[in-house]
């Protein structure tokens, strides 16, 4: 049996509160045009829901280095306004005065000679909509993460798109037939894992990184064989998108982020007869994040069980786009119930009230489980580990 001690974890649905740690650097001259943009924009996420108060800093040794800090209820409220619509069109000002950017996410774990409860005022601006009442200040002032968390070493992260319908098999050939990037970023940074699948047109690229996400995907989208890829599937995307030009560029990856929400796996090496596999969920309206917590807690219990396949599991949500990587011994189909995510008491009459069943049916006999965990497994085009190091 796997111990808390021994699990590698990672989780948005632990209920603690959020600070968000953003590092920007302006271009010279910049400042009074950022200034602006930033005033309008704290006005906006002010009033969104789970945003409890935000800081503005500016480096004493370096006038062009700025910080914004903000406390959220959860990360889950944080991750939907990150990737809502409505965030990426309030951003698009900054990219005018701001050369780059950096952003870091850390759950509340201890808090010492705290004053006034958070969400009693903003430091920039009027009271939050969410941090406003008696009862989402007591949430607040409450919601720290219970214990530390064991890490790997690695961030995961995935993106996703929609290829047009009938141009499957080309971009699936393409997807599976580039040159793998050089895998070593930096002395501190390595690409050790990426996987493509694909569900009907909707593809999903999910990758592992030892050090900094951001300058390994940097240095992927760099590389000559990468940019080839990209430009070679650049027709069949149902998003256009001009890699020339920084701006939409920035706006397709932006829309294709796809965040990892929850990981657990078992301490120690990987079972050499371990697959990889991927489902799809489709969500009703509204439910992704209450859909991705629902197999977030029977992967916790599936790692830690001796009888379970699964050695660890990543589960992928933007909105209503749910994607679950398993680690998994033996077949997929062995144990369909805990494969899919349901397995025990109920758990597949909550599935079934959460997903869309106008795109894909719902689950709930053992028959039905077993065909819908058939249409749900994504097709694996390439899994690529990079070589291991001296």
């Amino acid at each position: 049996m796997t111990t808390l001690s021994e699990r590698i974890s990672q989780s948005a649905f632990d209920g603690s509160r959020l600070r968000v740690v953003l590092l920007l650097d302006l271009y010279d001259g910049a400042q009074n045009q950022f200034l602006e943009v930033y005033e309008r924009l704290q006005k906006q996420v002010s009033s969104v829901p789970g945003h409890i108060s935000d800081e503005l800093c500016q480096s004493i040794e370096n006038p062009s280095q700025w910080l914004i800090t903000s406390e959220w209820e959860s990360a889950p409220r944080f991750l939907a306004w990150i990737n809502s619509e409505e965030h990426v069109a309030s951003v698009q000002p900054l990219h005018g005065c701001v050369r780059d950017t950096r952003s870091l996410r850390f759950s509340v774990l201890r808090e010492i000679g705290k004053g006034p409860g958070p969400g009693s005022h903003s430091p920039t601006g009027p009271p939050s909509a969410a941090a406003s009442s008696p009862e989402s200040a007591d949430r607040a002032r409450g919601g720290l993460q219970v214990a530390p968390r064991r890490g790997d070493g690695v961030v995961r992260h995935a993106l996703t798109f929609t290829v047009k319908p009938g141009s499957e098999p080309v971009v699936a050939e393409l997807l599976a037939g580039y040159t793998s990037p050089q895998a070593q970023v930096d002395e501190s940074t390595r690409l050790r894992r990426t996987s493509l699948f694909m569900h009907g047109n909707r593809v999903v690229r999910a990758v592992e990184v030892e050090g900094d996400l951001l300058a390994a995907l940097r240095h992927v989208s760099q590389q000559p064989e990468v940019r080839a890829l990209e430009e070679a599937i650049n027709p069949y995307l149902e998003q256009d998108r001009d890699l020339s030009d920084p701006g939409s560029a920035r706006m397709f990856f932006t829309r294709a982020a796809l965040p990892a929400v929850h990981h657990v796996a078992a301490g120690g090496r990987e079972s050499a007869d371990v697959g990889r596999h991927a489902l799809f969920y489709p969500a009703k309206d509204g439910c992704g994040t209450a859909l991705a917590r629902l197999l977030a807690g029977q992967d916790e219990a599936a790692v830690d069980d001796p009888t379970s396949p699964i050695e660890g599991s990543t589960v992928f949500q933007r909105d209503d786009i749910v994607v679950r990587l398993l680690d998994l011994r033996g077949p997929l189909d062995a144990r369909p119930a805990l494969a899919l995510g349901v397995e025990g008491g109920h758990k597949a009459a909550v599935l079934a009230r959460l997903l869309d069943s106008a795109k894909d049916g719902v689950p709930s006999t053992d028959q039905e489980i077993s065909r819908f965990l058939a249409r749900s497994e994504m097709r694996l085009i390439t899994d690529r580990r990079a070589p291991a190091q001296d």
